[in-house]
């Protein structure tokens, strides 16, 4: 993995290359169990149309993802990715303490990287996301191709988790 100058393809893990259908259960319940939800993501199946836009997009940029998940899911997100074939890249992610929008988190790291790389692609299934990134002059791929989940909505927006 080096750090190269080319252009930068910026893709989303949850609901974008990782299918997290298997672990909204835990988003679902009152109080959230934020713990389990993170520790069943080793268990994602992977999203076919995400990795096979990843790996095109790898011929020509720098792959990076950018994930809500927190940093203590480092680990497990890194083996994750290498277990699917997933193209080598850096990876982004929420602070543990950072309970903003992915919204106001995303953009901010976009606009960071944007300062001295081109980002051609930013690759989301958050809407939010995608619209705020689209306002900004960011090139978007909505990931529509996972079912949606109003749990992990919310979670993304209202409590910054995610």
């Amino acid at each position: 993995m080096t750090n190269d100058n080319r252009p930068l393809a910026v893709f989303d893990l949850d609901g974008t290359l990782a299918d997290t259908a298997h672990r909204q259960r835990f988003l679902e319940r009152r109080p959230r169990d934020w713990d389990a939800f993170f520790a069943a993501a080793p268990h994602d199946p992977p999203l076919a149309e995400g990795v096979a836009l990843a790996l095109e997009h790898a011929e020509r940029c720098e792959v990076l993802y950018l994930t809500g998940r927190p940093e203590r899911c480092r680990r497990d997100t890194e083996a994750w990715l290498a277990a699917q074939g997933l193209p080598e890249g850096r990876i982004r992610m929420r602070r543990n303490d950072d309970r903003r929008p992915a919204r106001r988190t995303k953009l901010e790291i976009l606009r960071g990287l944007a300062r001295d790389r081109e980002i051609r692609v930013l690759v989301d299934d958050d809407e939010l996301v995608c619209e705020d990134a689209e306002r900004a002059g960011f090139t978007v791929v909505r990931a529509r191709w996972a079912a949606a989940s109003a749990a992990l909505e919310a979670a993304q927006e209202r409590e910054g988790r995610t």
